[in-house]
């Protein structure tokens, strides 16, 4: 059975830094990238980082470059997001999703299984 299991996310004051971990198990076709995204509350899910699993390509929405950094751990069949400095606008649930679809980009409705999401709260 497909799954997408997200971890990490927590309270954490303007400044800090989470990791957010993604595991997927079951899927026996591959997939062409995995993205984070993000949802805050009254908002519309928006696309944050994607990882490309054929050759490592990463792309990162404007207002997180610098800050966040995705990464693959392929033995453990998981993606991380590094969250540095975060701001209250960070706010929100996170998904990890994967994409069979190609090319890879950071529109939700290009990704086929979603994770349950893990909550991150940025405040002091």
């Amino acid at each position: 059975q497909e799954q997408l299991v997200e971890s990490g996310g927590a309270l954490v004051q303007p400044g800090g830094s989470l990791r957010l971990s993604c595991e997927a198990s079951g899927f026996t076709l591959g997939y062409h990238g995995i993205g984070w995204f993000r949802q805050a509350p009254g908002k519309e899910r928006e696309g944050v980082s994607y990882i490309s699993t054929t050759n490592g390509r990463t792309d990162y929405i404007d207002s997180v470059k610098g800050r966040f950094t995705i990464s693959r751990d392929n033995a453990k069949n998981t993606v991380y997001l590094q969250m540095n400095n975060l701001k209250p606008e960070d706010t929100a649930i996170y998904y990890c999703a994967i994409t069979y679809s190609l090319p890879i980009g950071m529109t939700p409705q290009l990704y086929d299984y979603w994770g349950q999401g893990t909550q991150v709260t940025v405040s002091s």
